[in-house]
């Protein structure tokens, strides 16, 4: 049952003058609950210092009634509703645009902050982009009560670029992204078994062709094999309606720009406040299951060294810098999956250029690419509450 707290002040009110007095520790709603990232969002909750008071649970109207865990009780999932976000302050929004698109007003009218991790209102000029450990600031300007955090793959790279930019002054980012396929969600984890089966112990991949006869139809959400393959093409389903394209990222069909490599652009550039800064991406699906990497070429304003980079990196919150290739001390996949931080290594400075660095990335997609940036803007909020603020 959905507690009814009317009167209760909301991190949205926007009545009045001042500051507030915090009298309840703020509620929370988790919408998209037992969704990958959901879960994920979860069991970050559960080991993250409690700050919140009622966890609300809500997610399809198929997943209500079931009992999932938060902070160590089983919880009852709500169905997805306007009732559902009653005296709730802040919602942390976990699922695919169309429904961000749909119910995040929703909760700004029931008096909720949202939080939303999907594509939706990345682009809108009135919804903050925020990174706490690039843009925190950013976070208590929220005209339509709503804060966007950006795409897995541009969350995998700005942590480090962020803490570069500060003493540098980026200029131009060219980056080549290595996405993990549970970027695409479960059925991008479930066609990679699948096709992980059906290639094992087999001599494949010596002629044209056969790796693919040999998956037949489960390429699942990938136009072509991911089993020992790369695929140069990451694109996504806005599932939003023409009329909401604007708050999307497309595709550029005619440019041959993949909506994913557009994301890293404009996500970029709205996160570091550098409208004008040159982007280039080229985003490649690789047969990795969790945590994206990518190869970096960042060019800066003023000449840098190794180790000046070495030690802003090693001193930046959210990074971890491991590099040592002749000690084999460089960041993979596999071994940074299931952590909160960006990892960097391979740091070298361009043979060509003294301003241009080198360097290669890996992060949870998961988790800093999703579900610990949400947490950590609910953070931020809550702290608001606790001091008895309010963004604009």
């Amino acid at each position: 049952m959905i507690p009814a707290e009317a009167g209760r002040p909301s991190l949205a009110d926007t009545a009045g003058a001042g500051a507030r007095t915090a009298v309840a520790r703020p509620h929370l709603a988790v919408v998209g609950a037992s969704g990958a990232v959901g879960s994920v969002l979860r069991g970050i909750l559960s080991e993250h210092a409690d700050v919140w008071g009622e966890i609300r649970l809500i997610a399809s109207p198929r997943s209500a009634g079931r009992k999932l865990t938060v902070r160590g009780a089983e919880t009852e999932v709500v169905a997805l509703s306007e009732a559902a976000f009653d005296g709730i302050d802040v919602a942390m929004f976990a699922v695919p645009d169309g429904i961000a698109a749909r119910w995040a007003p929703v909760a700004v009218a029931k008096g909720a902050v949202v939080v939303d991790n999907s594509g939706a209102f990345r682009r809108d000029p009135d919804v903050p982009l925020v990174v706490p450990e690039v843009n925190a600031c950013a976070a208590r300007v929220r005209p339509r009560g709503i804060i966007a955090t950006p795409n897995c793959t541009t969350l995998s790279v700005i942590v480090a670029l962020g803490a570069l930019h500060a003493e540098y002054g980026l200029n131009e980012l060219i980056v080549s992204s290595y996405q993990a396929v549970s970027g695409a969600g479960q059925a991008g984890i479930d066609t990679l078994r699948a096709q992980l089966s059906a290639v094992a112990g087999t001599e494949l991949g010596a002629t044209p062709g056969d790796v693919r006869r040999a998956v037949g139809d489960t390429l699942g959400p990938f136009p072509a094999p991911v089993a020992l393959n790369v695929v140069p093409w990451t694109d996504r389903e806005s599932g939003l309606s023409p009329s909401n394209s604007a708050e999307a990222s497309p595709p550029d069909p005619e440019g041959g720009w993949s909506s994913e490599e557009l994301m890293v652009r404009l996500e970029s550039r709205k996160v570091l406040g550098l409208p004008d800064l040159r982007v280039t991406a080229t985003c490649v699906r690789v047969p990795v299951l969790t945590a994206h990497s990518a190869s970096v070429h960042a060019r800066f304003e003023r000449e840098v060294t190794v180790a000046g980079a070495h030690e802003i990196l090693a001193a930046a919150p959210g990074v971890v810098l491991s590099d040592d290739p002749a000690a084999g001390e460089f960041p993979t996949p596999c071994d940074v999956v299931g952590t909160d931080p960006t990892w960097v290594g391979r740091v070298r400075r361009s043979l060509d250029d003294p301003r241009a660095l080198e360097l290669f990335v890996c992060a949870d997609n998961l988790r800093k690419g999703a579900a610990l940036n949400v947490a950590q803007v609910g953070e931020l909020l809550a702290r608001e509450w606790e001091a008895g603020e309010q963004g604009a």
